[in-house]
Formats: C-alpha cells, structure tokens, sequence
C-alpha cells in the first residue's frame, strides 16, 4: 500500500503565466532572485537558477515581459522561476532619458507598494499598458498620471474628485484635503484655503491633462504616496526613482 505521507512529499506547486519584470538581484555564484508581476499571482519573487549566466542574465531586464513558470515543494516557499523572454522594453526606452525614468518608476513603485501573492488584476492590466504606451513614446504622461491614482484607489487612499466635501457642489472644485482625500470647491474653502492641496482643473473636468497639468497632478498623487501609502507600508520612503523622474519632467 502506498505511503500517502511520501505522496505528499513528492507533490509540487505549480502556475504558469506572463510577468513583467520588476527588479532582479544576483543569488549566490550563479543564481538570481526575480520579482514579477502578474495577473493571477500579483508580485511574485523565485529563483532563477543560472539567472546570472551570460545567457540568461540579457533576458532578465527590468521592465521585460516574461513567460513564468513558478514551481516549489510549498506554497509558502520562496520557489523557483523557469522564465522564457516575451519582450525586452528596456533597448525600446534607452536612448529617451524622461521614458526610461519612466518605466524605472513605474518597476519601483509597483515593487515598493503592491501586496505579495495577491491577485491584482486590474492594476497589472494598467500597468502593461501604460509600458506599452512609453515604449510606443507618445501620449503616455496622463497614463502615468491615471496610473498613480488607480494605484492610490487600489491599496485604499483613492481620493474623491467627484464633489466638495463641504457642500457637494459637483463646480469650481479647486483643493483637495490633504487628510481625506476630497475635493473642496474654491467658494468653500475659506480660510482653510492655504492648507489644502490645488487641484489641477482638467484633472478635476476629465479633460486632456498638459505639461503643467501633469506636473500638477503628480504633486498631488506624491503627497499621498508619500503621506498616506508609504507610511501604511512601515514608513519606508519613497523610490527614489520617482524623484529622478520628476527631475526629468521638470526639463521637458
């Protein structure tokens, strides 16, 4: 008669689906650990064995679509990752400076801020397209801008740019409270006005965002990355990637 405790030892977990690479770091002689983003598994580190190899290591380029294949004795173990390369974004932004600081951005954030092992469906489809709006170079800054405050409304900081808080009004929404998150209309502001945050008005319409309305709306979104969400994670500061990426902005 079988041994169902030697069965058990022989079982493996397994899941295959695409990824984006997050970050990559070398793992003993030879090997690397990988953190990837997917669909179904949310942000996911493995082992690549031989992931430091000339031949494996060009594959593993942060922002790099890949096919995964996760496999461990139990589900709680750290696993390792068979990879095999969908595209490389990485050679696609490296010759425009404000795209890869970009792509950088978005890797860190994702990483810094995005549970382990939970499914994230929503946020891994607007993340894949918003890499593929910066490697295809046009129109990808409100993307960037949407894509933090889904991120914000995804780990429960959203705010409410629909009303003013004070009196409901739905016009001339101007602030919005550092504290709560929602829009205050410029005639209810008063004198409270000096310590609310401006609000970008095409940010506030849902019409096109420009240069200045994204520089704008990203100090927005920053405050509550930096003031809300970082803090929820253990007062871990921001990536530092971001700031670059602001700095690059600001010379566009």
């Amino acid at each position: 008669m079988d041994n169902p405790l030697a069965a058990c030892r022989m079982c493996i977990m397994e899941w295959r689906e695409q990824g984006i690479l997050l970050s990559t770091r070398r793992h003993g002689e030879s090997a690397a650990i990988v953190e990837v983003l997917t669909r179904d598994h949310g942000r996911h580190l493995g082992v690549v064995r031989g992931g430091a190899s000339k031949r494996i290591a060009p594959v593993l380029q942060p922002g790099a679509q890949l096919d995964v294949t996760w496999r461990a004795r139990l589900e709680e173990h750290l696993g390792a990752f068979a990879v095999e390369p969908v595209r490389s974004r990485a050679a696609e932004v490296m010759t425009d400076p404000l795209a890869l600081a970009a792509m950088n951005t978005v890797l860190a954030i994702a990483s810094f801020a995005l549970p382990e092992r939970e499914q994230v469906v929503d946020t891994y489809d607007r993340t894949l397209e918003l890499l593929e709006a910066i490697c295809e170079g046009e129109g990808w800054l409100p993307l960037y801008v949407y894509w933090e405050l889904h991120l914000l409304e995804a780990l429960g900081f959203g705010l409410d740019l629909s009303r003013c808080a004070v009196s409901g009004a739905t016009n001339d929404l101007a602030y919005v409270s550092p504290r709560t998150g929602r829009a205050v209309r410029s005639a209810d502001a008063g004198v409270w006005a000096d310590r609310l945050l401006p609000l970008p008005q095409a940010l506030a319409l849902g019409k096109p965002l420009g240069l200045e309305d994204v520089q704008m709306s990203l100090a927005l979104s920053g405050y509550f990355l930096e003031h809300h969400l970082a803090p929820s994670l253990g007062q871990k500061p921001l990536p530092p990637a971001r700031q670059r990426f602001l700095d690059r902005l600001r010379k566009a």
